[in-house]
């Protein structure tokens, strides 16, 4: 099982990584609030990287935001992902793919995701999982 566990600092060089190369390509700041000083297991982190990679899609496709803020942190409860623009936000009740896609991703880990817009004021996805389990049953 440690096999399966990232190394202290894995994540975060990814997730580091990702937003540089994002950042870089759109011309959208990035401010980074915290990142997970604590190793994960391997399929959270995948599950991390990809509702990281949709959300910053969906503010490069839709928002207009100049910038963007993100936190993953890891606890004793788990793993949270913020990631908050100051685009053009939405009315709550539109739900595309791209949301549909995130919420599958941390349901998979036994997580779940909210997303809240405010028009004219930026949207904000926030998610959560568990990292103690491997193989989580849903109980």
């Amino acid at each position: 099982m440690s096999s399966m566990i990232a190394t202290a600092g894995a994540l975060a060089g990814e997730l580091e990584s990702c937003l540089a190369r994002w950042s870089e390509r759109t011309g959208v700041t990035v401010e980074t609030w915290a990142l997970p000083a604590a190793g994960v297991p391997s399929r959270v982190s995948s599950g991390v990287l990809a509702v990281l990679g949709e959300a910053l899609s969906n503010v490069e496709r839709h928002s207009g935001a100049r910038s963007v803020s993100v936190a993953v942190t890891v606890g004793g409860r788990g793993l949270r992902i913020t990631v908050s623009d100051n685009g053009s936000g939405f009315a709550d009740g539109r739900e595309g793919r791209g949301i549909a896609g995130m919420r599958a991703a941390l349901a998979a880990l036994g997580g779940d995701l909210s997303v809240n817009g405010v028009p004219g004021e930026g949207t904000t996805v926030s998610g959560w999982c568990p990292t103690g389990k491997l193989d989580f049953t849903g109980n």
